[in-house]
């Protein structure tokens, strides 16, 4: 019964520290008797300090580590009374959304108490005769990522982690004296086990045991980034800190003395502005230098509070001899105490049923220890601070600051928003479709009747194969690169800036509609990249039922393939008038995805809601290198399927539309699409238009590449613009581009929709849900743009 109700439990901090320690807090308090209140009914602008959270161990655990602690100083930024809140708490700037502050109470309690030394842990391993491999461990927005580029360059490759759906980084820098196997590990708070990321993280840490860790932290939010810190050093591994970003912390008026939190921490600290290039080589001399003498590394590790060490001892005397290799025993007692499910029910298949029963007698009457060791760590981190940082005067106010009156603004917010996306599409339109339009012209075109030349001897059909066929699709996907590259280098700067948290932000209110909250925002907007990585950003969401409602929304988000087909379709159809076409159509996709979500939000996953907890990064000049790589990397795979796929689809297309006489009409593929020729009139749309629809289900770009098939380019010598201007009425092609926006998703995003759901059912029916949404508004906005 007791675990069944733990989840109810109300923990108020106050309570935890015994004996003196309470006597200590209260004189600390002055009167004690202030009833607090809850967070989510605080002014804008008035300062508090944690008194208790209401809630699982989950939510307690994900609080602590953001630094709702004990006593913890917080101050309430922006508080509209509906939508989300903005808090300041420990040099951070935490999203929160109406629900989480609610369960969240304050007061007026400053100071924290102070921390005992933290209990052993084994020693470091041994230097092992391989390739050393380095890990680098960090928080979100910690400049994690472009430390990692600039160390691997283009070396590094790109995949999942085995059975995670988690992207892995992998790349190799090579020294004056070795070569060193980086791996970058997913950005995480902490290394429990409250998400895939934080998983992933610590298993690599755990059971592959890499020589040493680099944590990469953020010198302008160094209070908070020192968490996941204090979690490394609990673990048998060599650690270097790189204190990244202090240009920034430099602007937020911050005066960090390295030196200062070196022999504070007891490991090198390296001070670096990765965005610029500092303090990457001083960083890898200093790797080198512990890798060759790890038995160095002697830290000052933080401790569990002391009225729960006893606690501790005694659960670590009681499990040590059973805990698996390679777990270190103190730290396994450890996040059985914090109540990690994974660890706990590791160690529950372990211990004899005896030695269980006295254990978990331990935890059920320590729920309160996550509380007990978030709070040592958060004293360590208090005493380093004040011995390394100086802080700015009061009342100064930070450039993030000033930025963020306007762009976390309820309406001025909206405005950048719009004026942000408007300005992408605007530069796509501009810039993007005229280099389309050249490289068509100068490279296609050009290229095909050069072919068309070289192969005038060859057998028709192996010229028609080659020039019709693969040089005719794959070409005309080719001229998307200048769309792609803008649309990319737009997406890598609005994130590398710290912007898109506040895009989130802003959308929180908005995203309720659908059940959703604003963390679901960032899935959806890297669909416009691409659908499969938005599915797989899903795993950001902590409810099963807004992740899943989140998942079968991000294809109706349109990626850049549909975008790159919308650019280059709509000046066909609609000449001078494309760009507001495209944002009418853009327009009703949104519209329809609203109202998908609402209804599948209300009629299948029965109308949750859940709370909405996110940092606000500071605002940093973005980093031309990591927004290159990322650009790079992107048209890469884009060009990679061009050159694949697509080739192979283009040719399989045409020998299908010229077999077995050689001539379209008689071909098999006009077999087929004539199947299709009810449903074409009732959209206005020729057979050939809806083949290309089909074939767009493998991936997206091959529209075009079938367009270019089907009404023979290469072989009329015009250009598919030409031919489909006068083949397509305005009311069918403004159909066609809905149906366009709104069909199934390709191949690769319906792998990733089963991959995250684990279930065919939901794959199958968001093929169901995508087909008849596809033909549904095709068939109203023919039928009502026929009227005009």
């Amino acid at each position: 019964m007791k675990r069944r109700n733990s989840h109810r439990r109300i923990f108020h901090f106050p309570r935890f520290f015994r004996g003196r320690r309470t006597a200590e807090l209260e004189q600390i308090s002055g009167d004690s008797r202030d009833a607090p209140i809850r967070l989510a009914d605080i002014q804008a602008g008035v300062r508090g300090s944690v008194a208790g959270l209401q809630g699982g161990k989950d939510f307690i655990a994900r609080m602590t580590a953001l630094g709702f602690t004990p006593g913890a100083e917080v101050e309430v930024v922006q508080n509209e009374g509906r939508g989300p809140l903005l808090a300041v708490i420990r040099g951070a700037r935490i999203a929160l959304g109406r629900g989480a502050a609610a369960r969240i109470t304050v007061k007026t309690l400053p100071g924290i108490p102070p921390a005992e030394p933290h209990p052993d842990t084994p020693p470091p391993p041994a230097s092992r005769p391989r390739e050393p491999v380095v890990a680098l461990a960090g928080q979100p927005n910690s400049g994690k990522s472009t430390v990692f580029n600039l160390l691997t360059g283009l070396s590094q490759h790109v995949g999942n982690w085995p059975g995670k759906t988690i992207e892995q980084k992998c790349g190799i820098h090579h020294t004056d004296s070795q070569t060193l196997k980086v791996v970058d590990l997913p950005g995480t708070y902490s290394l429990s086990a409250n998400s895939l990321e934080e998983c992933v993280a610590r298993d690599f840490l755990v059971r592959a045991r890499p020589d040493l860790v680099v944590a990469v932290v953020n010198a302008a939010s160094l209070e908070r980034h020192l968490y996941l810190l204090s979690e490394l050093l609990a673990l048998p591994i060599p650690v270097v800190l790189g204190l990244n970003m202090m240009d920034v912390a430099q602007q937020q008026g911050l005066q960090i003395d390295s030196r200062a939190l070196e022999e504070a921490l007891g490991l090198p600290v390296i001070p670096m502005v990765a965005s610029r290039n500092q303090g990457i080589r001083e960083l890898v001399q200093t790797v080198e230098r512990s890798l060759a003498n790890p038995d160095s590394f002697k830290p000052h590790r933080p401790a569990i509070r002391s009225d729960h060490q006893s606690v501790w001892e005694e659960v670590h005397r009681l499990t040590a001899e059973f805990v698996p290799s390679p777990y270190p025993p103190g730290w396994v007692a450890l996040k059985m105490l914090e109540g990690d499910k994974e660890i706990t029910d590791m160690m529950r298949a372990q211990l004899p049923p005896a030695v269980w029963e006295a254990v978990n007698k331990i935890l059920m009457a320590h729920e309160d220890a996550v509380v007990a060791i978030a709070g040592g760590r958060y004293a360590w981190i208090g005493r380093i601070i004040r011995a390394a940082v100086t802080k700015p005067r009061l009342g100064l106010i930070t450039l993030t600051e000033k930025l963020d009156r306007v762009a976390i603004h309820p309406l001025g917010g909206l405005l950048v928003l719009v004026g942000i996306l408007s300005a992408a599409f605007g530069l796509t339109f501009s810039i993007g479709v005229p280099l389309q339009e050249m490289l068509d012209l100068h490279v296609v075109q050009a290229g095909a009747e050069w072919a068309r030349t070289a192969l005038a001897g060859a057998p028709w059909w192996l010229r028609g194969l080659l020039v019709d066929g693969m040089w005719a699709g794959a070409g005309t996907v080719m001229t998307f690169t200048p769309v792609l590259a803008i649309f990319f280098a737009v997406l890598a700067m609005l994130e590398d800036t710290g912007y898109m948290a506040r895009a989130a932000y802003v959308t929180d209110r908005f995203m309720h509609i659908m059940g959703l909250h604003g963390k679901s925002f960032m899935p959806l907007c890297l669909g416009l990249g691409c659908n499969v990585p938005g599915v797989l950003c899903s795993r950001i969401i902590d409810s099963p039922k807004s992740r899943l409602l989140t998942i079968l929304l991000t294809p109706l988000t349109p990626c850049a393939a549909r975008l790159a087909v919308l650019a280059f379709l709509a000046p066909v159809f609609f000449g001078a008038s494309a760009v507001w076409v495209a944002m009418g159509v853009l327009g009703l996709n949104l519209l329809i995805l609203i109202g998908v979500g609402y209804a599948l939000h209300k009629l299948v996953l029965g109308g949750e809601h859940t709370a909405f907890i996110m940092e606000l990064p500071l605002y940093h000049p973005p980093n031309g290198r990591t927004i290159g790589i990322y650009v790079w990397q992107h048209l890469q795979e884009f060009l990679l399927k061009a050159g694949t796929v697509i080739v192979a689809i283009s040719m399989l297309v045409w020998g299908l539309s010229f077999l077995p006489t050689g001539e379209l009409q008689t071909s098999y593929l006009a077999a087929v699409g004539r199947w299709f020729t009810p449903l074409g009139n009732v959209l206005g749309l020729d057979w050939r238009m809806l083949m290309a629809l089909l074939t767009s289900v493998v991936a997206k770009e091959n529209t075009l590449a079938t367009l270019s098939v089907l009404y023979q380019v290469g072989e009329t010598g015009g250009s598919l613009a030409e031919i489909l201007s006068g083949a397509v009425t305005p009311a069918a092609g403004f159909a066609f581009l809905m149906m366009q926006m709104t069909f199934i998703p390709c191949a690769g995003t319906l792998a990733a929709i089963k991959q995250e759901t684990h279930s065919w059912k939901w794959t199958f029916f968001s093929i169901a849900l995508m087909t008849l949404l596809s033909l549904t508004v095709g068939v109203l906005v023919y039928r009502v743009g026929s009227l005009f």
